[in-house]
């Protein structure tokens, strides 16, 4: 098995194993704006136990792809008690299940970070995002901050082992590297918090781009 299958595979099982033994509800009020900024056909990229479903708009429909299957589970019945028709099902970031321009908004919330080929999921998510649509982020990235990212490299390690997690990955690169257009971003807790919204262009200034 490829290293790149090895490593998603370790991921999926972490995974699994938390998705079984925890259920957390996020407070994080970044999620919330997060997810309000999304409209029409909507998809989101690791939507794990389901924590960011109560902040989504009415009239949008939602899509949810996770890696783990016991995370999908439950999500489900979090979006039944939430009296939520969504859709949700297993997959792999890195080769979206999805066609070619589906999707009016796509969004990663904490995910990037332990999503194995990082820059290869980003790509899939701008695959599927229309022309005009738009690629909302939050994530835990590497801070401009000399001391705090030195602290960041110094933790990696561990939580790399422990739970996949990458602690100074930087995804406004691969979404500059897509040719999409950033429309807002910000930075908070040190730089270490980002919060991303960028257009994907129509298609002859994306090819330029690219």
């Amino acid at each position: 098995m490829p290293a790149g299958d090895l490593e998603t595979e370790r991921i999926r099982r972490i995974y699994d194993r938390r998705s079984a033994s925890e259920r957390s509800n996020s407070r994080d009020p970044g999620c919330r704006w997060l997810c309000s900024q999304a409209e029409g056909e909507t998809l989101e990229i690791g939507i794990g136990k389901g924590r960011t479903l109560p902040f989504y708009p009415p009239g949008i429909h939602l899509t949810g792809v996770e890696l783990s299957g016991v995370a999908v589970g439950v999500a489900e019945q979090r979006a039944q008690e939430l009296g939520l028709d969504v859709t949700l099902r297993q997959g792999d970031a890195a080769a979206l299940p999805y066609p070619d321009e589906h999707f009016d908004t796509v969004v990663f919330c904490y995910a990037l970070c332990t999503i194995p080929d990082d820059r290869r999921a980003v790509a899939e998510a701008v695959r599927v995002l229309c022309p005009g649509g738009r690629l909302l982020l939050l994530e835990h990235v590497r801070s401009p901050n000399r001391f705090v990212r030195a602290i960041e490299r110094l933790l990696e390690p561990i939580e790399l082992r422990r739970l996949g997690d990458h602690l100074t990955r930087e995804p406004l690169d691969h979404v500059l590297a897509e040719g999409l257009e950033v429309l807002k971003l910000e930075r908070s807790m040190f730089g270490i918090i980002e919060r991303l919204v960028a257009l994907k262009p129509e298609g002859d200034t994306l090819a330029q781009a690219v």
